[in-house]
């Protein structure tokens, strides 16, 4: 009788889980950053240390972010590749690491925090992103 409860008890947690599963996967197809196809202009700001900008303006068909830093003539990048995309650590030469000082390039689109890495930060016409080196506090 013991076995039974116990059984029962583990096939109600996976069904549970499996629920749950599916919940989110359908939160994020519906919610998940939508690339908009065509043509469209961006502009790229690069803020290095020294809060010296450097502008990249473009036209691109670039649907996320990395293709259009990719795209734009000048601005050079690199950084681990990891299951998530890359973690941009050096930008036009100047390496950020964080592990030694805290520093690290931040990116924003329009004045606010990416909500994306740049491989899914989607590119819309008008965009501005900034590349900003960030020292500890």
């Amino acid at each position: 009788m013991e076995n039974k409860k116990g059984n029962k008890k583990a096939v109600i947690g996976v069904a549970a889980l499996a629920a749950a599963v599916v919940v989110f996967a359908v939160i994020f197809l519906v919610f998940r950053p939508k690339p908009v196809e065509g043509s469209k202009s961006v502009t790229i700001e690069v803020v290095n240390q020294s809060s010296e900008t450097e502008s990249y303006p473009l036209k691109t068909d670039a649907e996320f972010l990395r293709q259009a830093m990719e795209e734009a003539e000048g601005l050079t990048f690199s950084g681990a590749e990891s299951e998530y995309g890359m973690m941009v650590d050096t930008v036009n030469g100047v390496k950020a690491d964080y592990t030694a000082d805290g520093a690290y390039w931040a990116f924003f689109v329009n004045g606010e925090y990416c909500n994306y890495g740049i491989e899914e930060q989607p590119v819309l016409d008008g965009d501005v992103f900034s590349i900003v080196y960030t020292a500890a506090q």
